[in-house]
């Protein structure tokens, strides 16, 4: 059952059958995509490999009121055991360490499931594409966790930009960093050390930690911008990180004259998250940031600057949409990744069925959305490890 604020109607449809790789005791994540998840019954747990620990996976499991039989050991033994169901799952979120998602992926796409996975995708465009491919092939949805970009501030921004209330797009200023990691943490924390070990983190942190998180979301505002070339130069400032950094700057020069940067960092001493987006038009800008994400900052050359509210009635119908409460509640981290499960659940359905109409109205992180950002981080590897100069986009 779903609630939709903006007509005030309920729809009911059965859950989707789901389970979780990953996400168990100690995961910074698992919590809530199984909030999100389940909060509209967009999807039913039932099922899970919750741990590299069975028997810690286990009593995770039950712990969540799921049946013993059906928390397994690993992911080879949760798709073969729910294949043999006849009320088997339909869908998997896969919230383990970056080295596995490639692996587990294509596992979940071979028996025929629906998956959603932890970004990155993978750690190649090569791996990316061929999931992408797999997922095509095999009739099955391919969604990537990009959770904060379900906010329907979001939603406004592409509207406004969409409408030419900026005028022409010329930089896309982008950032998320935080403080968190300013000293070495992961000494004492297994949940973050594996994020900064490249055998279980890939060929960077914060670039594919955290950077594509507003990359996503710029290109949800700004659709039409495409990346020419890029310049990157990351750091890793707490020693033992290296290889892999812990603070970077990207500069991106878009096809058709745009400009674009980007400051991700986890060692930005005294910061919670900040994570901002702002766009600048030739008459205007816009400015969205997660910590303070009911409220979409529009300045217009020469005029007082608005702060646009959610839920309000001046809003582009767009960003109403999806609603959950009424105008002047806060609404928060939740209800994003809320809607962004509803897209994959609406998405899984309507492929289902073969209903390319629906699935053309659709937005939601798919598996371009995974592939765009792999190569992302792959581009900024290469221009960083060559001694960050310019390098061509491919």
């Amino acid at each position: 059952m779903k609630t939709d604020m903006a007509t005030n109607t309920v729809r009911t449809m059965r859950p989707i059958r789901w389970a979780m790789v990953g996400g168990g005791r100690g995961s910074q994540i698992g919590y809530i995509h199984r909030s999100a998840a389940m909060r509209d019954r967009s999807f039913d747990l039932v099922a899970g490999a919750f741990d590299i620990d069975p028997a810690r996976g286990a009593a995770f499991g039950a712990g969540l009121g799921l049946d013993p039989e059906r928390c397994y050991r690993d992911h080879e033994a949760l798709f073969a055991g729910e294949a043999a169901r006849t009320d088997g799952v339909e869908a998997v979120s896969i919230a383990t360490p970056n080295n596995t998602h490639y692996a587990i992926a294509r596992a979940a796409l071979e028996h025929g499931l629906h998956v959603v996975c932890e970004k990155p995708l993978c750690f190649t465009v090569a791996e990316a594409e061929e999931l992408q491919r797999l997922a095509h092939g095999r009739g099955r949805v391919l969604g990537v966790a990009y959770g904060y970009s379900g906010y329907g501030t979001i939603e406004q921004a592409r509207a406004m930009v969409a409408a030419g209330e900026l005028g022409e797009v010329r930089l896309v200023n982008l950032q998320f960093a935080h403080g968190f990691h300013s000293a070495p943490v992961e000494e004492d924390n297994p949940a973050i050390r594996w994020r900064v070990d490249p055998r279980f983190a890939g060929p960077s942190y914060v670039l594919g930690d955290l950077a594509t998180h507003p990359l996503y979301i710029s290109e949800v505002i700004c659709p039409d911008l495409k990346i020419g070339r890029l310049m990157c130069a990351r750091q890793s400032f707490v020693a033992s990180r290296a290889p892999l950094e812990d603070n970077a700057v990207t500069l991106m020069e878009y096809e058709g004259g745009a400009f674009g940067t980007v400051w991700t960092s986890a060692v930005n001493a005294g910061a919670i998250h900040s994570q901002k987006v702002r766009i600048v038009g030739s008459r205007a800008s816009l400015e969205w940031w997660d910590e303070r994400p009911n409220q979409l900052s529009f300045e217009v050359q020469g005029e007082p600057v608005r702060v646009l509210e959610r839920g309000m009635p001046y809003l582009h119908p767009e960003a109403l949409a999806e609603d959950h409460i009424s105008v002047g509640h806060a609404e928060g981290l939740f209800e994003s990744w809320t809607n962004i499960y509803g897209r994959f659940a609406a998405a899984m359905r309507a492929t289902g069925r073969g209903d390319a109409a629906t699935l053309a109205g659709l937005r939601y992180p798919d598996a371009a959305a995974g592939v765009a950002g792999v190569r992302w981080v792959e581009n900024c590897v290469r221009s960083a490890d060559a001694g960050g100069v310019w390098v061509d986009y491919r």
